[in-house]
């Protein structure tokens, strides 16, 4: 059965947030819309639908009109299986001392290496982008030099890929990964337990810091955060109240041109620029709490 999408752009959160509540009111009804911000410092952001029958024309350009956004793009999708195609394209995954990989490449693991299995799936993360792969390589060199956090969050979680790592490689440690989406927990659990980490990582569905668990095993050693550079600002102040004295932020999900924003961010917020470091066009940051 083919599938449709309907893609527009437009300026702000707030508008394409409220289009996005619009278009789930359509008939035919989207089986999902999304929210995006293009990261390419333009402050616009992408509002896409998908559907199983054609959208009405008439409705999305009536949509496109009230919320000030470019004219709808509607394709026609091909059938695929997206999962079965992630999984040919995904190779392993080097990044220091971890090695990512899916269950097709399980038999490639290097010994003395750290095993982290992550599937093809809806979350992010899976090691092959630039902000997560500099998230573990941030990681790797703060463990090369010695340094051995006690309580560590992951704060937009995706497929928990960076819990699992701090969890795979600090047994004594206590590791939350939390993210906002309900789906991305439930990868998260998926992969926690795929990976022998029961027990050892909990999951939580919260919005950035908000949640009891969170707040009661503060102040943290070592918190990650590899979201957007919009929520990276916003949470500049609570994630620098939920670290402790000398405490480690390691931030990604930026671009490189948006580095120096996000650093400015943390300083007002009591912490200190210790290293970046640039994949691609993608910037990773480690930032201390003095």
């Amino acid at each position: 059965m083919p599938t449709y999408s309907a893609l527009t752009t437009l300026p702000g959160e707030e508008a394409a947030q409220s289009l996005a509540s619009a278009m789930e009111r359509m008939t035919p009804e989207p089986t999902g819309v999304g929210v995006f911000e293009i990261e390419d410092g333009s402050g616009l952001w992408e509002v896409g639908g998908y559907f199983l029958e054609p959208p009405d024309a008439v409705m999305l350009e009536v949509l496109a009109t009230a919320f000030g956004a470019r004219p709808f793009a509607v394709s026609e999708l091909p059938e695929v299986d997206w999962v079965a195609h992630v999984r040919r394209e995904l190779s392993p995954v080097d990044a220091g001392r971890f090695f990512v990989f899916g269950s097709h490449d399980a038999d490639k693991v290097p010994p003395g290496r750290v095993p982290l299995q992550i599937e093809a799936t809806v979350a992010f993360g899976t090691g092959h982008h630039g902000t997560t792969l500099g998230c573990l390589l941030a990681f790797d060199r703060l463990l090369s030099e010695g340094w051995r956090p006690a309580k560590v969050a992951d704060i937009g979680c995706g497929t928990a890929v960076l819990a699992m790592a701090a969890a795979a490689t600090l047994p004594d440690a206590l590791v939350i990964a939390s993210d906002i989406d309900p789906v991305a927990v439930e990868v998260a659990e998926a992969n926690v337990a795929i990976n022998g980490l029961q027990g050892r990582v909990d999951c939580l569905e919260a919005a950035g810091l908000d949640h009891h668990a969170i707040v009661a095993a503060a102040p943290f050693d070592l918190i990650f955060a590899n979201i957007l550079k919009g929520p990276l600002i916003e949470l500049a102040p609570a994630i620098s109240t939920h670290l402790a004295t000398g405490g480690r932020a390691i931030l990604s999900g930026l671009l490189a041109l948006q580095a120096d924003s996000v650093t400015a961010a943390y300083k007002a917020a009591g912490l200190c620029l210790q290293s970046r470091n640039d994949i691609g066009e993608w910037s990773t940051l480690v930032l201390q709490r003095a």
